[in-house]
């Protein structure tokens, strides 16, 4: 197919699919003449994959392509595109919390970890992610939200498991690499989406008599 039919099967504009070309996002079609190239289905689901990560995900550009430059390794490292994927979606640290803090958080997040038999190293950015939350609860008068956190821990083991159920159960390198993105990423959007769902049916128990009677 033209670019021109690629367009309208995606419904990516012509001059983003271009782009996306530049950039190495999207794979070059296959050269017709000097100015002409045709594409498949392989460029349909690319294009799919990388709306579907800045649209959904809300990936920027940037992360989207160090996400899938290391998709497209031949390596087929899983550990290593898992690691590449969480940096991606973790927010950037805040650089005005307190030294000292932040240690003594790190190493609560640490005890909690050895609390659970959570293998993890000690570099990867969750532990600092997760200290800094808890710096931000303490600064704002919440110490006891770790208590809430051991409460969210438990609940995430069983959703790690479910992730890499998930990665396992697709045949082929290519397809465990992409469902590590899938999952990861549209998964933590799923993620909080389930959660604020919960949070509503959950407030519809304790507070019935504060239900709002669907418009009619």
């Amino acid at each position: 197919m033209r670019i021109g039919e690629l367009s309208k099967r995606t419904g990516v504009a012509v001059p983003t699919i271009k782009y996306y070309l530049r950039e190495g996002m999207l794979p070059p079609g296959e050269r017709t003449s000097p100015n002409q190239a045709r594409y498949d289905e392989t460029h349909i689901h690319r294009l799919r994959l990388v709306r579907a990560l800045i649209d959904v995900g809300g990936l920027p550009v940037a992360k989207v392509k160090e996400v899938l430059t290391t998709v497209d390794s031949p390596s087929g490292d899983i550990e290593k595109l898992l690691g590449t994927v969480q940096r991606a979606v973790f927010p950037a640290l805040p650089t005005s919390a307190e030294v000292e803090m932040q240690a003594a958080a790190e190493q609560e997040v640490h005890a909690l970890l050895d609390e659970l038999g959570w293998y993890c190293r000690d570099n990867h950015p969750a532990l600092s992610v997760l200290a800094t939350v808890l710096v931000s609860a303490q600064t704002l008068g919440h110490s006891g939200f770790l208590d809430t956190v051991r409460r969210y821990a438990t609940i995430s083991e069983q959703i790690g498991v479910a992730d890499l159920d998930y990665i396992a159960d697709k045949r082929g390198v290519d397809g465990m690499l992409e469902s590590v993105v899938v999952g990861t990423i549209l998964g933590d959007t799923a993620l909080i989406a389930l959660r604020r769902l919960a949070q509503v049916a959950e407030s519809a128990k304790r507070y019935p008599d504060r239900r709002r009677p669907d418009p009619a």
